[in-house]
């Protein structure tokens, strides 16, 4: 089972599931992005309570090996993804496809020779979102990996991997997730979790 979340981190943030957790979130820039991670997760555990969260040497969260279910989140501006597995490790990146002065620089710098051979076959208008699909891909693996960020250069999203890699592009976000078992984005469900939804919960998984 893969679940896969999408929303807004400033109304996340403040409805009743992340306010419940205001005493154990972080001061500053990362406190709204925390509240709505941990609220989004919150309610869909409800009404059992959210299973503890430890993090290894890297930085990675993950629930305590007492309990079967993996997840990862990926944060851009106001926007939040979630994906919740029971199948095995997963990673989540989102990215907004928007101009970037150094795009090039950065694919010179980051992808592999697969991966520059995706991007120069795309048409030249073409080539900014192919640039942000494959850097979600890459950020996602490096995610499910539990890596350190530097390690994004050594990470081919285009080889064959023990994992499944897929993207899929919404709206003006490009979403890419990793998971241990095949899955695939453009044929499964993506939860939009709006204003209406705030503060209601969602089945928990099974």
């Amino acid at each position: 089972m893969y679940q896969v979340f999408l929303g807004k981190i400033s109304s996340l943030s403040t409805d009743p599931w992340a306010q419940a957790l205001t005493r154990h979130a972080p001061q500053g820039a990362r406190r709204a992005r925390w509240l709505a991670g941990r609220g989004l997760l919150s309610r869909l555990f409800a009404p059992g309570p959210l299973p503890d969260i430890v993090y290894s040497e890297q930085g990675k969260p993950f629930f305590s090996s007492r309990y079967p279910l993996w997840f990862s989140v990926s944060q851009c501006e106001d926007d939040i993804a979630l994906i919740v597995s029971d199948e095995g490790d997963v990673g989540c990146s989102l990215e907004q496809v928007r101009p970037q002065d150094n795009w090039r620089t950065l694919a010179n710098a980051v992808f592999s020779n697969a991966e520059h051979a995706e991007l120069e076959n795309e048409t030249p208008e073409s080539q900014l979102h192919a640039f942000w699909r494959i850097w979600t891909r890459k950020e996602a693996i490096l995610k499910q990996r539990g890596a350190y960020s530097w390690q994004i250069v050594s990470i081919d999203s285009a080889a064959s991997a023990p994992h499944s890699v897929s993207q899929r592009q919404v709206g003006s976000l490009s979403l890419a997730v990793c998971t241990t078992t095949p899955f695939s984005l453009t044929s499964a469900p993506v939860h939009y979790v709006d204003d209406a939804l705030a503060g209601k919960s969602s089945a928990r998984p099974e």
